[in-house]
């Protein structure tokens, strides 16, 4: 039992190969190679039986000028993501502190106070297109079928700075990431499982 394997979380760790330099033919283009795996739900390993639905892993050949594109479009949208959550912490820096010390009510105490890279961020009509584009990019890329992926209409997790960032991280092929349970998470989860 002392050597059981545990996640207290849900998880999924990304990984990326690139294959040797070789060049490929004229008639292919340069894959790279997506390497997930997964925790559904929490575990603590004692029997190699009890995996099930609940731990899998898996991997997508994805063309690497598709994988390019769509880091430099997040990258973009990171940073309009960043503006924008700026401008909402100068609007709630800007509340008079009176008011804040006379309202006992709202106190937070603060372990339970969001982090900053948290708190949902409200987008602009501009920013909200270019964030349906390019989640609509990320489904196309990790879609099992991606002929029929259609266009996202709405967006299907919280932004926040952390979400776009942790999805950033997701396409960086020199590092890849952990993305730990949430809104975005469970998106991620639903595509590729």
């Amino acid at each position: 039992e002392s050597r059981a394997s545990s996640a207290s979380d849900k998880e999924i760790n990304i990984q990326w190969y690139i294959p040797s330099v070789a060049k490929p033919s004229n008639h292919t283009e340069t894959k790279v190679l997506l390497l997930y795996a997964c925790n559904a739900n929490p575990i603590m390993i004692r029997d190699i039986m009890i995996l099930s639905s609940s731990v899998f892993s898996g991997h997508l050949w994805i063309p690497l000028p598709r994988i390019i594109s769509l880091k430099e479009k997040l990258s973009n949208l990171k940073e309009q993501v960043q503006i924008l959550s700026q401008g909402s912490k100068s609007f709630s820096a800007s509340v008079p502190t009176s008011f804040l010390e006379q309202s006992e009510t709202l106190k937070i105490s603060p372990s339970n106070k969001p982090k900053k890279s948290d708190v949902k961020v409200h987008l602009d009509e501009k920013t909200e297109e270019i964030a349906k584009r390019c989640l609509s990019e990320v489904k196309a890329l990790l879609s099992v079928v991606p002929a029929l992926s259609s266009p996202l209409t709405e967006i299907p997790f919280d932004i926040t700075l952390q979400s776009i960032t942790n999805l950033e991280d997701m396409f960086d092929l020199a590092h890849g990431c952990i993305i730990t349970e949430g809104s975005l998470f469970d998106w991620i989860i639903s595509l590729l499982h």
